[in-house]
Parts: C-alpha cells; structure tokens; sequence
C-alpha cells in the first residue's frame, strides 16, 4: 500500500503521539510505501528519510520550542499540508491517509482524503478532544466542537486508542458510530546497559522515583515535591522539560527538598533507559491522559507504576497488579501507595516481572499490524463503495 500520514508534529517536534506514530511508520516502511506529511521547525530540514519512511515537513509561523506548540503555527500548517499533499497526490496516487489528532490536523487529512478520492483514517489521541488542563481544549469551545464533531462524523474510520477517548466521541461530541479501538506501541527497548545510580549522583540505598513527559500544568509535577516531602528517602528523577519546570525547582526549594530532584531535561532515548534502569517506581501525577506511553516505557523496564485513574491508561494499569491507581489528587493515597511499595521489595518484585510479562502486548509491531489490517479493510471498502 500506499500510506500518507498526517500529523502536526513528528519527532524531534512534540511528544508522545508523535512518537508513536513514527514508530508506527517506521515499522509499516518494511513493507509498504509511507509518507509522512508533517510540520517544519527549529532548522529541521524539508525532507528526510526515517528508517524507510519518507518525511516530509511544511514551513509554519513562530514555533520556537521543540515540546510546546502555539496557534499561529498550528493554522500556518492546514494549508501548507494541503498544498504540498495536494500536489504529491497528483503525482503519485496514495491508497489511503491516516490522519493523526483530529486538533489540529484534523482538517488536513478530511480535505486531502476527498480532494484525493482516497479513505481517511482519523486517530484521535485524547487530549485532541479533551484536555481538562486547557482552556483551549476543543471540549470548551463551541466552533472547534463543532469542527472536531465534523470531523469525527466524516472520516471513513475512526481509531481511538483508549476506552476513555472513545468514550469521548459520543459523551462528549455526540457522535455515534463504530470507533476502532488500537493501543498504543513502543519500540522494543535495547537490553539492560548496566547503568549506575552514580551516573545521576543518586545514593545507591535512596528510593528512586522516575516520571517522564512534558512538564506542562495537565502533568502537575508539583504535586510529586509533597511525595518527596512525605517519603525523606526518597529522589525523583525528572525526564523532560517545559513551561512548569521552574515552577517544579520553586516547589522544591520552598519545601526543602530540591537536593533530592534531579531535573535532567530532554534526554536521549539511551539517557532515558538507563533512568529506568537505576529507578524503582514510576510516578505520575497526570490529570488526564489520552493513553500513556510512558506508562508503558516504564513498564518495560519492570517498573511499578502509580498515578491517578483519569485517562486511557486505566486500559491496562490497575491495583494492585501493575501498581497503583489512585483517585484523580488524592495525594495522600498517592503518596501512601508508593510508600507500600517502597516498604515491599517482595511487592515490588512481583508487579515488576507481571509488567514485564503485559507489556509484551504493546510493542509497536502488534499496534502496526492492528493498523495494516484496518488499512486494508477501508481500502477494499472504498473500492467497492467507488465501484458501485
């Protein structure tokens, strides 16, 4: 097949959905033909190859920041995806488009499929159609409500990848009809690299506590400075950067304990693995998510997990078997259920190797086979549908 993506953000841009859509590319480049439609950056170049998929990014307005997206960008990107999508498929005919987000690509992908005459596949990803955090969350806002109930309506397949978002497209938007449910998938990580707790100038009887992710207010970072305060042996190492990062080392300060953050930034894939190597538990204080695929990052590495239970990741985290899942900011049951594990290795033995053992169901080679198949469906179904 011939398979166009459109999506906004693709790595080094943005976060974990773009991630794993290029994960997803990457794996379905062995054996089709991919092309990826995305936004252009921080001197990221036009045109590039990513392991066999072909990348191609359009010029946007004022995006300074590699994690944080702004509007004027995100509207210079619908007609620059149109133009160059447009004029690619003139030159070769695509056999369907998978469209990622329906916030703000929503629209690239509806009105490239039919200028093109080719079935759209919409994933939507959850903070697309709710995000509590925002006031600008499509949810709030009475046309972007109804631009994404359009969209959602239109697309010749609608994918969500949690329980939680597709329940959304009917509660939230009205929309009734089949969505697809597909998890989320990462890559396989490389085997353990033998990593040291002094490579993070970390004591090797602390407890480590590791998160991940934008530092953004739906994140509520702060939050894991009480647990800090709550458990004194205990350090949180912090795996990405944002616009709430300084407000997370203000916390810390204030309450006396910023000797035990260690704030590392933006890291590389190899950084970040051996973060998990060395930790003990996964914590996150998100407020919502769409899926969570740091959730099952950690996972892989064996790492109990505690957060709230707002999101999609409910699909596959529960108490006690991966962790823990605490009432969305009940800090106190918060910190308590990483103080029980903390104060059972044996507990934490078990969770980890039961991890491990889930995880196996959500690498990116079983989510690119539920997509290929689902790809072929809507392109038999679009043939038949032109031949009648």
């Amino acid at each position: 097949m011939r398979i166009l993506f459109c999506n906004y953000e693709y790595p080094p841009l943005g976060g974990g959905g773009g991630v794993v859509m290029a994960a997803l590319a990457r794996t379905l480049a062995r054996r089709h033909e991919v092309t990826i439609i995305t936004s252009r950056a921080r001197g990221l170049p036009a045109s590039s190859t990513d392991d066999g998929a072909l990348v191609l990014r359009v010029p946007v307005l004022f995006r300074r920041q590699l994690a944080v997206a702004n509007f004027p960008s995100m509207l210079a990107y619908l007609p620059s995806g149109l133009l160059r999508g447009w004029r690619l498929g003139r030159q070769q005919q695509f056999d369907v488009i998978n469209t990622h987000f329906a916030v703000p690509t929503g629209p690239l992908g509806d009105w490239l499929a039919r200028s093109l005459g080719v079935p759209n596949v919409l994933s939507v990803h959850g903070g697309d159609l709710f995000d509590p955090s925002k006031r600008t969350s499509p949810h709030r806002h009475a046309l972007l409500r109804a631009v994404v109930k359009g969209l959602l309506r239109r697309a010749d397949v609608l994918v969500a990848q949690s329980e939680d978002t597709a329940r959304n497209v009917s509660r939230i938007y009205g929309v009734n009809r089949n969505v697809e449910r597909i998890p989320l998938g990462i890559d396989r990580p490389p085997p353990a690299a033998g990593a040291r707790r002094s490579e993070f100038n970390v004591a090797e009887n602390a407890y480590v506590l590791v998160t991940a992710g934008r530092i953004v207010a739906r994140k509520a970072t702060t939050q894991l400075i009480d647990t800090l305060v709550a458990i004194p042996d205990a350090v949180l190492l912090v795996i990405g950067d944002g616009p709430e990062a300084s407000a997370v080392m203000r916390c810390a300060h204030d309450c006396n304990v910023a000797e035990r953050v260690r704030m590392l930034g933006y890291v590389t894939d190899d950084v970040k693995y051996r973060a998990y190597e060395i930790a003990d538990v996964f914590v996150s204080t998100s407020q919502h998510e769409g899926f969570g695929l740091v959730f099952l990052e950690a996972m892989a590495f064996g790492l109990p997990i505690v957060c709230y239970d707002r999101g999609g990741q409910t699909d596959f985290l529960s108490t006690p078997a991966t962790g823990a899942v605490v009432a969305l900011n009940d800090i106190r049951a918060f910190n308590d259920a990483v103080r029980s594990l903390r104060d059972s290795p044996e507990r934490r033995a078990t969770t980890s190797a039961a991890n491990l053992r889930r995880v196996e169901d959500y690498y990116i080679e079983r989510c690119a086979e539920r997509y290929e198949r689902l790809f072929e469906q809507a392109v038999s179904a679009h043939r038949d549908g032109g031949a009648s």
